[in-house]
């Protein structure tokens, strides 16, 4: 299988490896991102488009909101996972600093654990984000189910 899954047929449980790392997903913080990213989840707060605003407020430049933030996380799991997993949980995601415009923000995931549970095969994945001034979000783990093979073919 390529690094990416396919999108349809998908990542199989049995193809994991604990320390596996996922695809690096890196995102140029640019304005025109970060207002479009605000704009398509409605999240009109100045401190995510307007640089003034956001300095007021302590903020050294706009930056990234939480929605887009998620979405990351889950951008990076699914190229690797394809559409055949289900994310079944998110845990720990905690914002630790600015996601800034002019910076470049980076994911980072790796498998913690992989294991059958009720016949389910169920994979931790340890993940975070980066920047230049270190980790931003995170750490924390996304829970996902994935596939077996011969599911579907009884």
């Amino acid at each position: 299988m390529s690094e990416m899954a396919p999108a349809l047929e998908g990542r199989r449980f049995e193809d994991v490896t604990v320390g596996e790392a996922l695809p690096v997903v890196a995102y140029p913080l640019t304005v025109y991102r970060l207002v479009m990213a605000a704009g398509a989840n409605r999240d009109f707060n100045s401190i995510h488009h307007n640089t003034r605003y956001a300095q007021k407020t302590g903020a050294p430049e706009m930056y990234a909101n939480t929605q887009f933030l998620l979405t990351a996380w889950e951008r990076c799991v699914r190229d690797w996972m394809g559409l055949a997993g289900t994310i079944r949980a998110v845990r720990g995601f905690r914002m630790r600093s600015f996601n800034v415009v002019g910076d470049t923000m980076r994911v980072l995931a790796e498998v913690k654990d992989a294991r059958v549970e009720d016949g389910h095969g169920v994979v931790e994945i340890a993940i975070r984000c980066e920047n230049s001034t270190g980790v931003t979000v995170g750490p924390g783990v996304v829970e996902v189910v994935l596939p077996r093979r011969g599911e579907g073919d009884r």
